[in-house]
């Protein structure tokens, strides 16, 4: 009989298995140490696994209420480069906007 961490395992194995990822859907990775999150990334027949987002901070979200909130948000794109209106479909900074922020 498999024990809980194995069938834990082989489930987070299977989510990270490229060929089983839905293409452009964004995943919760909570068995990642340090990711957030990942998505498999297709664009005119080309795939990538993009992992982004730190584990266990949430984004400000795109309309942030609290003066806290705003000052995370307005920090956050300060470090990202967030005036290039052009990220790459295929980085992390793009999906990270797309789905935390």
């Amino acid at each position: 009989m498999a024990s809980k961490r194995s069938k834990a395992k082989s489930k987070a194995k299977a989510r990270t298995d490229k060929n089983k990822l839905a293409c452009n859907k964004p995943v919760r990775t909570k068995s990642h140490p340090t990711k957030s999150h990942m998505v498999k990334a297709c664009k005119d027949g080309k795939e990538k696994i993009i992992r982004f987002g730190q584990q266990g901070v949430k984004g400000a979200g795109s309309n942030p209420k609290s003066a806290k909130d705003k000052a995370r948000k307005k920090s956050y794109y300060a470090r990202h480069n967030a005036q290039d209106k052009n990220p790459d479909f295929f980085s992390a900074r793009y999906w990270s906007h797309k789905v935390k922020w």
